[in-house]
């Protein structure tokens, strides 16, 4: 398989540091000496179809699966000799909805506060500030139940965010919502990296969320095929678009046209 390498940013201080990252369930290996770095302040999209290996990726990041193969290293941190440390720098939404439903937005938001070491003062104030950040103020006493998919993937965000993190993951953090809701939440978190420099690592598999500024880490079948900002690696293709360089490296010619799936 062909590997492109475009990133030219290397060199600058990695806020997510993947190298020689290999995992398997028993036998069977889903992750093949996986390697790439990205740089503060960007959002990177990992790319794959369904099965590629993103979530098992994202589960060795923070450290729900052990790392046996290979280092994570998040701004430095390793996350195997260093987890306090390194999670303490690390956001994650992952794709199945994870909010206390029988709970309000207050206490869903207030228990993740407490269990960060954060005081009920400063919690509140934290709380009130990401809530008008995402538009969502008049919400705080509701319960999660009551609130749409695209609101509670938004109070997840913030969530994920109430420890102030410099880097955060999101697992196919659109998947299940309308058209309109998946553009709201896109803007949401590109607006933050904007604003609050943070760090964003998104893992999707709809090619309409890849930007033309961004870095893209291309994954399939367990294997890194592209790592850069998204010109080089479509230049590095002859390719016209990612969707055209997706296609050349992974041979999966079929790619729906439109906003749609790989």
């Amino acid at each position: 398989m062909q590997h492109v390498k475009a990133n030219d940013e290397l060199s600058l201080p990695a806020a997510l540091d993947v190298s020689a990252v290999s995992h398997f369930y028993g036998r069977k290996q889903v992750l093949s000496e996986i390697s790439f770095s990205i740089v503060p302040g960007r959002f990177t999209v990992l790319l794959g179809l369904n099965g590629a290996g993103k979530t098992t990726l994202f589960s060795l990041i923070s450290h729900l699966f052990a790392t046996r193969h290979g280092t994570i290293r998040i701004f430095g941190h390793d996350v195997s000799r260093e987890p306090g440390e390194a999670l303490r720098r690390l956001g994650i939404v992952f794709q199945s909805r994870t909010l206390d439903l029988d709970l309000s937005v207050y206490q869903n938001l207030s228990y993740h506060a407490s269990l960060h070491g954060i005081g009920q003062r400063e919690a509140l104030a934290r709380i009130g500030a990401l809530l008008a950040q995402i538009g969502m103020s008049d919400r705080l006493h509701d319960k999660a139940r009551s609130l749409s998919g695209g609101q509670m993937r938004r109070i997840e965000i913030a969530r994920a965010l109430l420890h102030r993190p410099p880097l955060l993951l999101l697992d196919e953090a659109t998947v299940g919502l309308d058209i309109q809701s998946r553009a709201e939440i896109l803007a949401t978190i590109r607006k933050l990296v904007f604003t609050d420099g943070i760090s964003v690592f998104w893992a999707t598999h709809l090619i309409d969320e890849v930007e033309e500024g961004d870095h893209v880490v291309i994954l399939h079948k367990g294997q890194v095929l592209a790592d850069g900002k998204v010109d080089d690696v479509v230049r590095s293709c002859g390719a016209n678009s990612i969707r055209g360089a997706f296609a050349t490296l992974t041979g999966v010619a079929s790619v729906t046209g439109g906003g749609g799936p790989l």
